[in-house]
């Protein structure tokens, strides 16, 4: 059996570790990992194949940014004779990223099978670009694979028939699973004792001056409750500079190597978001997070986890805040089958 990877950005990196993983050394399996360049920067990309444990990519499509549009293209126009050339028995993609839709596209296209993992997800929203791609991938992938029972829901809704839905877990907490040890050994010196950890980077939150204007405004309000560690996007970092908005005693500093981010979000008092995969990490991990969204695609985490949504509501915000510092914050639970072993189970399904 033949199988392909597709990966583009750091969210993409911590789910394929498993899979590939769980299929190496399988009889009669053959991995190739293409990285299409979505994200290139090396504190993007390099050190976290280094981390992950992960094989150097066979291909690089070296893509790089663009709008929609354009990156979506060039990864469909650069990946298709790659595929065509490896003539593989089914593809897998991962996520919700203009590297996953466009890859779906190409197979589907070709005719070659497509695997989707981490399927099922929606926020519901059609406004982020990702909830886009969600839909897209999942109406033409062959295996869907779902990291919670809320995403076999969400297809069958959508017409999806039974056989092609997988729950299997959720695949990026194996990689928290396996590489928590390690995190916890990462120094933390020169971080504050006792912080809120945030992170910032849809474009809903970080383009709109205005909502970034008001998210910042709100973060140097929760600055005078506690230290604020804030490691900061490429992207968003222009964004506040082109505010010029003086940002007082935050602590900034450059995109984290994974381990290094792990070990904070391990142990931040409160975590304050709008990523998806870190409102699932600190529901494993037991942190308190406040995600800056009116939606999300992980419900799972609100119902079951650690997660609550706050939006741009600042009332809210300190509210929530204040009774995670004055010690009563949401408890929550790890959901079914978020035990470390999803890319063991993708494995099976795919060599059965």
């Amino acid at each position: 059996m033949k199988v392909i990877h597709v990966v583009g950005a750091r969210p993409n990196f911590m789910k394929v570790a498993p899979v590939l993983a769980a299929l190496q050394g399988r009889q009669n399996v053959v991995q190739t990992l293409i990285h299409t360049g979505q994200h290139y920067d090396a504190n993007m990309s390099d050190i976290f194949f280094q981390q992950l444990g992960m094989p150097s990519p066979d291909v690089n499509l070296e893509v790089g940014s663009g709008t929609h549009a354009t990156q979506t293209a060039d990864i469909m126009t650069r990946l298709e004779p790659v595929v065509t050339g490896i003539n593989p028995d089914i593809v897998l993609v991962y996520g919700d990223v203009n590297s996953t839709v466009a890859a779906a596209l190409v197979c589907a296209k070709l005719r070659v099978r497509v695997g989707h993992v981490e399927a099922g997800l929606r926020s519901f929203d059609r406004t982020m670009p990702e909830e886009i791609n969600r839909l897209v991938t999942d109406q033409l992938a062959d295996m869907l694979f779902t990291p919670s029972e809320d995403g076999d829901q969400n297809l069958r809704k959508e017409g999806v028939a039974q056989e092609k839905i997988h729950l299997v877990g959720n695949v990026m907490i194996d990689s928290l699973v396996r590489l928590l040890p390690l995190a916890k050994k990462c120094s933390t010196e020169g971080f504050p004792e006792r912080y809120a950890l945030v992170t910032l980077h849809r474009p809903s939150n970080v383009d709109d001056s205005v909502s970034l204007k008001g998210i910042l405004e709100a973060l140097l309000e929760v600055s005078r409750r506690i230290a604020v560690v804030f490691p900061v996007h490429p992207r968003t970092r222009q964004r506040i500079a082109d505010l010029g908005v003086p940002l007082g005693n935050l602590h900034l500093s450059e995109p984290l190597p994974y381990l290094e981010f792990l070990a904070l979000q391990s142990r931040a008092t409160a975590v304050l978001t709008d990523s998806g995969g870190i409102q699932e990490e600190t529901t494993y991990l037991g942190v308190p997070c406040l995600t800056l969204r009116t939606n999300t695609e992980r419900p799972i985490t609100v119902t079951m986890g650690t997660n609550i949504l706050v939006g741009q509501d600042r009332q809210k915000l300190t509210s929530e805040l204040t009774k995670i510092l004055d010690g009563q914050a949401k408890r929550g639970q790890a959901p079914p089958l978020w035990d470390g072993r999803a890319g063991d189970r993708i494995a099976e399904v795919l060599c059965r």
